[in-house]
């Protein structure tokens, strides 16, 4: 599975949920890191609430994505492990 992080650069809440992202053990998903700044598309989509997690069991096909709740900033790895656990093992 795939799990895709909408960011921008210089928003510490992106790279705070980037870095616990990679530091998720125990659950199978690729990571992809997508710059809003780098299609209009995406920025008119996410400029105000990136981060944005994604979904994609479709190896990032547009549109056949679904929208993951936003884990709080404090959350934990442990904590972000077992939310991403619910939806992973779909």
């Amino acid at each position: 599975m795939q799990l895709i992080l909408y960011s921008k650069p210089g928003c510490h809440l992106c790279e705070g949920l980037q870095e616990k992202l990679e530091q998720v053990e125990n659950l199978s998903f690729e990571l992809e890191v997508r710059d809003i700044t780098t299609r209009e598309d995406w920025f008119l989509a996410y400029q105000y609430e990136v981060p944005v997690l994604c979904l994609s069991n479709h190896g990032g096909t547009e549109g056949a994505e679904e929208r993951l709740p936003r884990p709080s900033p404090r959350a934990s790895v442990q904590q972000l492990t077992q939310m991403l656990g619910k939806y992973l093992s779909i």
